[in-house]
């Protein structure tokens, strides 16, 4: 019901539709993430992470608050929402990030746990609930051998140098 009452809360006339321009240069499908009251920090977080990103527009109330925030991360389009405390982020979704490198997979691990949690096989929570996979590139490649997927299911960040020598033995 808040996200109604603020969408209610745009000014535009009566007829007027309320403009949807900047949609129509989105990929079909785009990640849309509900946010209590934190999308602008979320968002500004999420940039300082992932190289190659950028802000790319903003709707705001009538009352001038931010209600949803366009981006971009590495070349993958979002929206944040400020929707209110209706819904909470689960493992139910997560973004996968595929690293070529353990430096990459450090650097995204530590990045994005700081305030967050640490789980299992790669996954991790960010200080605003969401969930990540820091996986390495070759993740598929390298579990094939049930010793790596053994030794995966000991991890917490993934080891690449441990799971290749996993697979080899």
């Amino acid at each position: 019901m808040w996200l109604v009452n603020e969408l209610e809360k745009i000014p535009y006339d009566e007829g007027q539709v309320i403009p949807m321009s900047g949609l129509e240069k989105y990929p079909r499908i785009t990640p849309f993430l509900w946010f209590n009251t934190n999308a602008e920090e979320a968002v500004n977080f999420y940039l300082t992470v992932f190289k190659d990103s950028r802000r790319l527009g903003e709707m705001r109330t009538g009352e001038g608050s931010i209600l949803t925030i366009a981006f971009e991360l590495d070349g993958q389009k979002f929206t944040a929402l400020n929707g209110g405390p209706m819904f909470k982020f689960t493992e139910a979704v997560s973004f996968v990030v595929r690293c070529d490198t353990q430096q990459e997979v450090d650097e995204y691990w530590s990045k994005l746990t700081a305030g967050g949690s640490e789980s299992q096989c790669g996954w991790l929570k960010d200080k605003f609930g969401l969930s990540w996979q820091i996986v390495p590139a070759r993740l598929g490649e390298l579990i094939k051998h049930p010793k790596a997927m053994k030794a995966m299911l000991g991890m917490k960040k993934l080891d690449i140098g441990e799971l290749e020598r996993a697979a080899k033995s």
